[in-house]
């Protein structure tokens, strides 16, 4: 990249990290009130609500490979990417304004197709603005620290986004029973998520790079090639199991807020959400140059078990009238940990199109992307899915929330497990396929002269430490490296 040509400052990181504050934003109002609006104002059975992110991941299925897919195959004097988010920009703030239309109808078979349709047009949205904007970094940057502090700042946004996304509704929607303000709420921040995207249009680039000649009918199968690589594979478990526990915490507030604790009305919604953005923007502050000086393993794994040590604490204070400072100290502790997952989790994504690069000799972070993009939606609607049927399963009754009524002691019991064992099991996963993953900062550079060797920009010999470490990396024997039949399944080193 010529260096003259742009600069790296922190104008520009900011700018690149404001597209995070949709992706950021967009799913803490979704996981916290969705499911709320579903069955406290709307009166949906708790299972069916669960279903409905969850069954709209089937179409994520079909969307996101063929972004992906879409996105390597164009040429734009915009950028391929940013043309895609550009439009992703407009579609996906009306897409979530359009998710909490109230329609008044007592028949559920109606409320659960609108709202499926909703959540599905919201679903494509989001992949025509995020698909893209995941595989952005690697076409702007090359260097392993720089990449770092761009993604680091992307954190930031991601942690502004779920402050502002996680404070302002629950001022907004003061009774969770009422229907008119969730689309108050969502009208204020589809112009804000609109807004935030557009900067980063105007304040990104884009390398040029060779078009994909690839057809569509090949979306699925190059999609599913992208899972060839070892370290990709590890990464969608620890983004998985990362984001699957914020989810369920998230997810489970209101309920936990509202039926164990029963301070709704006196604002601990706003309180709690409050203390885990904010520390986890402190967090964020603190991990950045942690993360530079060490590696995007080393804070992974420093702070989930922080996270694990601190949602574990909740246990003891899990009952009406518990001291709401003693919970609050421990969900700032669940922030502080879950910044340093999170700003590893996306700092090492924008590495995995380079891996990807090697096994196949093509530049694709598009596919790339699409499938990391997959994998964060597969886990919202997987969190939303199993709390739907974990409330149906402790006997959480949508009538009784409804009219406002307090739940049996069996169900107010149950939430409390699931808002604290599900996110310890998960993060726990976190750990496993951290200390699994194979690359640290000098992995990353011998994968990048490898690459350069490909590509006869670099004469010097490989050394046999150097292929061990491909090998490690990527999880294919070094002489079926840099085979284009590794960008789709079918190929011979299937």
């Amino acid at each position: 990249m010529d260096k003259n040509k742009h600069s790296y400052g922190l104008l520009q990181q900011t700018m690149y990290g404001m597209g995070e504050f949709f992706n950021g934003g967009a799913f803490v109002i979704i996981n916290t009130f969705f499911a709320a609006f579903m069955t406290k104002a709307l009166g949906m059975p708790a299972f069916l609500a669960g279903t409905i992110p969850l069954v709209g991941k089937i179409w994520d299925a079909i969307t996101d490979p063929i972004m992906g897919n879409i996105t390597d195959r164009t040429k734009s004097k915009l950028g391929a990417k940013r043309f895609y988010m550009l439009i992703g920009a407009f579609l996906s703030s009306l897409s979530f304004i359009l998710l909490w239309i109230p329609i008044n109808t007592d028949n559920t078979i109606l409320l659960y197709i609108f709202y499926l349709l909703m959540y599905c047009i919201f679903s494509t949205g989001f992949t025509v603005l995020m698909v893209p904007y995941n595989g952005l970094l690697p076409d702007m940057i090359d260097d392993y620290s720089l990449r770092s502090k761009f993604s680091n700042m992307r954190m930031i946004w991601s942690t502004l986004g779920s402050m502002v996304c996680g404070l302002v509704p629950t001022l907004i929607i003061t009774d969770p029973r009422d229907k008119s303000l969730y689309i108050k709420c969502a009208v204020i921040f589809g112009a804000l998520f609109l807004f935030t995207s557009l900067m980063t249009f105007f304040g990104t680039w884009e390398r040029e790079k060779e078009v994909v000649h690839s057809n569509l009918s090949d979306s699925f199968s190059q999609a599913l090639s992208v899972f060839r690589c070892r370290s990709f594979k590890l990464f969608i478990g620890i983004y998985l199991a990362g984001q699957c526990g914020m989810d369920f915490v998230s997810g489970m507030a209101v309920y936990y807020v509202d039926d164990v604790l029963r301070g709704y009305e006196n604002h601990y919604i706003t309180y709690l959400m409050g203390v885990l953005v904010v520390s986890q923007l402190i967090g964020m502050l603190i991990w950045g140059p942690v993360m530079t000086k060490t590696s995007k393993k080393t804070t992974l794994l420093i702070g989930a078990p922080i996270r694990i040590i601190s949602t574990l604490g909740l246990l003891f204070f899990s009952y009406e009238g518990s001291p709401i400072v003693c919970v609050l100290i421990l969900t700032a502790g669940i922030g502080i940990g879950n910044a340093a997952t999170l700003t590893s989790i996306f700092a090492i994504m924008a590495d995995m199109a380079d891996v990807d690069e090697l096994i196949t000799s093509i530049r694709r972070p598009g596919t790339v992307s699409g499938m990391a993009t997959f994998a964060r939606k597969v886990s919202a609607g997987v969190s939303a899915g199993m709390i739907g049927l974990l409330l149906s399963l402790v006997g959480y009754d949508s009538n009784l929330a409804k009219l406002g009524k307090m739940q049996s002691a069996f169900t107010r019991n149950g939430i409390s497990l699931i808002f604290v064992l599900l996110p310890v099991i998960l993060v726990a996963l976190l750990i496993y396929f951290g200390y699994k993953f194979p690359m640290k900062q000098y992995e990353f550079s011998v994968i990048k002269k490898e690459i350069a060797r490909r590509s006869d920009l670099d004469f010097s010999d490989i050394t046999p430490e150097e292929i061990a470490i491909c090998e490690k990396v990527t999880g294919m024997k070094y002489d079926d490296l840099w085979n284009p039949k590794n960008a789709k399944i079918g190929g011979k080193n299937r």
